[in-house]
Order: structure tokens, then sequence, then C-alpha cells
């Protein structure tokens, strides 16, 4: 009970922080003009402050440093690992690098170094790397002039993955969450108390953010590279205390228990799974594996129609999913390499299949993705009132209340100059092409209930868009009245 109790206070403190301080970040991010511009490639509609890792590290350096100070003031008998230091070092050296590359750019070659070497001196400091595979493929032993280049290349290609996944509001943010809660949970069977309380220090720092990130409007902030960096090198950590041949969860492995080669693959496997696709696919077509483009999996369920919120859910639902089967897998008995393909094949299904089967049904424009797009517009619950509400209560401490200008005409009066005299038809024309931006087959019903234009200039409005080859109607009604619509590739 001792452990339990340290763990809560630091916790609660990490929680704490982050609520202090979140407010402070994102006034000096918008101040400053840190944001994250949008563009072609990007789902945001306009800038977004982009320092929210900053406040996540603050939160975890708090509690990390807190549990250390409870655990010798009221609780002796908790010893706590003097290797989370190094790690929590670590992670400051990719808070300062992916700060930089979110304010000023770096080339992916100098940041993958950077990481490496960090990854190295992790190694270096710890005394830890992957040096066994816990008897998968009959492999209890590895040479450290292998271990050392194969924890490398892991813990980079981990951290490259998070950075990768991190499209839609509160996917990489919320995967991180339920992968340290999953790691948590084995450091505590483990007797690892000071990782477990690493891990849950973690998730109280994220959930601050996470619920801004999700569910605010002023007060969003993206979590940015700094804070997908250094999510990445933590969970590289934890990978590296499962799998070194002194872990303290060695005993625990048995021939049909979890295998813990396996148990990783299936926390981490939607980030895992997903960059591995679509840095072969930019390979295959000639191009750089880092060259950004739209081919995640977010990308096509954005692409459906599928809102931000519900888009990270189900992705986030599909590493649960695939954790579950894992875990089934173990209970029917299979060793570690049957655990393994276990993992391996439900992850090329659901990652992969579900990719291939949206995407081939979003370019031949079929009925099924029609539908999809149908039902997909219900998933927008930022027009129910409960949702506003919950919003503008997690804005008012930047001054949400009391301010009740309609953005759209702001924003319109400020690009044209025409503050004072505002063309309604315009605003309705650019909050249609604002719906119909990164969707896929959309409804004109569902243009009418959601858009927010008026209801009497939709069909208008829609037929100058495709007079002006702005829009194609994908699918008509009677006497050629438009049913679907889509937006012209090069507008999209």
């Amino acid at each position: 009970m001792n452990e339990w109790f340290v763990i809560c206070l630091s916790v609660l403190l990490a929680f704490v922080m982050v609520n202090w301080v979140y407010f402070k970040i994102l006034k000096i991010a918008k101040d400053k003009n840190l944001v994250d511009n949008p563009d072609a490639r990007k789902l945001q509609k306009k800038p977004v402050p982009v320092m929210g890792g900053i406040a996540v590290f603050l939160g975890v350096v708090s509690g990390v440093l807190s549990a250390f100070a409870f655990a010798g003031m009221l609780c002796p008998s908790v010893i706590l690992s003097a290797e989370l230091l190094p790690v929590l070092t670590a992670m400051m050296v990719m808070i300062y690098v992916g700060s930089i590359d979110d304010i000023l750019g770096l080339a992916p070659r100098s940041r993958m170094v950077i990481e490496a070497l960090t990854v190295v001196a992790l190694i270096c400091s710890s005394g830890g790397c992957v040096d066994t595979f816990h008897g998968l493929w009959r492999v209890e032993s590895i040479s450290p002039w292998l271990a050392v280049p194969l924890t490398v290349v892991a813990g980079v290609g981990i951290v490259n993955a998070i950075n990768m996944i991190d499209g839609v509001n509160g996917l990489s943010s919320g995967l991180c969450m339920v992968c340290s809660v999953l790691f948590g949970s084995v450091f505590v069977k483990g007797g690892d108390w000071g990782n477990a309380a690493l891990a849950f220090i973690m998730v109280a720092s994220l959930l601050p953010f996470y619920v801004h990130n999700v569910f605010g409007q002023r007060s969003r902030m993206f979590i940015g590279d700094a804070g997908t960096m250094a999510m990445g090198m933590l969970l590289t950590w934890f990978m590296v205390s499962l799998l070194r041949s002194d872990s303290v969860h060695i005993y625990r492995w048995h021939e049909t228990g979890p295998a813990p080669v396996a148990m990783t693959l299936a926390f981490l496997s939607v980030p895992i799974f997903d960059t591995l696709r679509v840095m072969g696919m930019r390979m295959l077509e000639g191009r750089s594996p880092f060259n950004p483009d739209k081919k995640h999996l977010h990308h096509v369920l954005i692409a459906a129609g599928v809102s931000h919120f519900f888009t990270s859910t189900i992705i986030i639902g599909i590493n649960l999913l695939i954790t579950l089967i894992w875990l089934l897998a173990v209970e029917c008995g299979l060793g570690a390499s049957g655990q393994l393909y276990a993992v391996i094949g439900a992850s090329v299904l659901l990652v992969w299949g579900i990719f291939a089967f949206v995407r081939y049904n979003e370019c031949r424009h079929t009925d099924f993705m029609c539908r999809l797009s149908y039902y997909s517009a219900r998933t927008y619950w930022e027009h129910k009132d409960w949702w506003k509400a919950f919003s503008g209560w997690l804005d008012a401490p930047d001054g949400y209340v009391g301010e009740k200008k309609d953005a759209d005409s702001a924003a319109f009066g400020a690009s044209t100059g025409t503050a004072g005299r505002i063309n309604y038809k315009q605003i309705d024309r650019m909050r249609i092409v604002g719906f119909l931006k990164g969707r896929n087959g959309v409804g004109v019903k569902d243009i009418l209930a959601l858009s927010g234009a008026e209801k009497l200039r939709v069909y208008p409005i829609l037929f100058e868009l495709e007079q002006e080859g702005m829009i194609k109607v994908v699918r008509r009604k009677g006497l050629g009245v438009p049913d679907v619509v889509v937006l012209e590739e090069t507008d999209r």
C-alpha cells in the first residue's frame, strides 16, 4: 500500500502542475506566434499553438521528482530506481530537439542522428538494452555487438512512429496514455514500482492536454514534435525495461505465459505497423520515407468523413483489440512465437487491411463509401449542445466567456477588408467548402444539416462550385439535383 500511496500523490501533483501551467504556455505560444500553420497535408484549418509537449513534460518531471521525495520522506520502504533519471534526461533532449523542429525545422537525417545518439546514451547510462528475446525463436542471449544496434534501431523506430502518427486531435496523446496504462499494469505486476510510477505519471500529465486538444477551441494546443518525440523516448524506455536480460520481470516469463516481445509489439501495434506501411509505400514510389503525405490510417478515415474524435477513438480501439487478441493467444497456451505471429497477423489485418479497404472504396466512389460518408457525418458531435458547453467551460480561462463574435464573419472581414459590410453568401460558400475539405462523397443532406450555411443558399452555391470545377457531383437525384458531392482533388 505504501507504493500506491507514493504513486497516487505523484500522479495528483503531475495532473495539477499541467493544469496550472497549460494556459500560461498557451499564452506564450500565441503571443510569440509559435503555431502550426495549415497546409495541403495538414488537417486543421487555422494556425494552432504547438507547445503542448512543454506542458506535458513539466508534469512528468514534477511527478517523478515528487515520487522520489514522497518515497524518501513518507515511505522509506519504497525503492525507486535511479534509472528514471537517465530516461528523464533523454526525454529532455527530445523536448529540446522537438521544440527546435517545431519552431525552426530540422532535416529528418539530423533528427534521426540525434535520436540514435540519445538512445545510445540511454543504454550507456542505464546499462540496459534489448539483449534477449526471452526464448522467442530459442534466442535467450544476444551479443552486445548486436543488442545495442538492435535497441537503437527499435528506439528510433518507436520515436518516429509516435511522431508520424500524430495527425488527428487526441490520437498520439490518447495512444500514449493507453500504452502507458498497459505498460504500467505490467510493471505493477512485476513489482517494478519506479517504472509503474513513471507510466501513470505520464498518463496524468497527458490527460489535461488530451481534454483541451480534443474538446477545446480557443484552448486547443498541439503536442508538437517536442511532445511526440518525448513520448516515443518514454515508450522506448518501457520496451527496454521489459526486454533487457536483467529485467525484474524476467522470472515471470515462462514457456506458455505472456511473451514480452509479442506483448510489447501488441501494445505499440498501430503506430509501428501504420508507420511501416506508410514508409514502405513511399519507398516503393521512389520517394524518401520521411517525405510527408496523407497516407496514414487516420487520413483515410478523415477522408471518409469521420470526425477527429471518432477517428482517434477508432484507431485507439484497434490498438486495444490487437492487445486483446494477444491476450487470447496467451490464454490459448500459444508459445512465444505463436503469440508473436498472432499479433503480426492481427496488425496486418486490422491496420493495413482497414486502410486498404477504405482506400479502395474511396478511389472508386462506391456505394459503400457513400453510405459510410453518410453515417460518418453523425460522428461530428461538435455541433451538439453538450459539446459546445464543455468547450466553452474549457476555454473560459483563456477569455472565452463574453466573446460572441461570429468567427466566420470576422475572418472574412479581415481577409477582404470589408468589415461591417458582410457578404453572407460568401460566408456560406466558405462554410460549405470548409465542410467538404478532407471528406469523400459528402451527402448534400449533411451539408444542409451540419455545414452551418443557410439552407436556401446551399443548392445555388453547389451549382456555382460545380460550374467553377471546384466540386464534382458523384451522385444525383431526380431532375439532376446533386445528392453526393466531393471537392476536386486539386482543392482538397
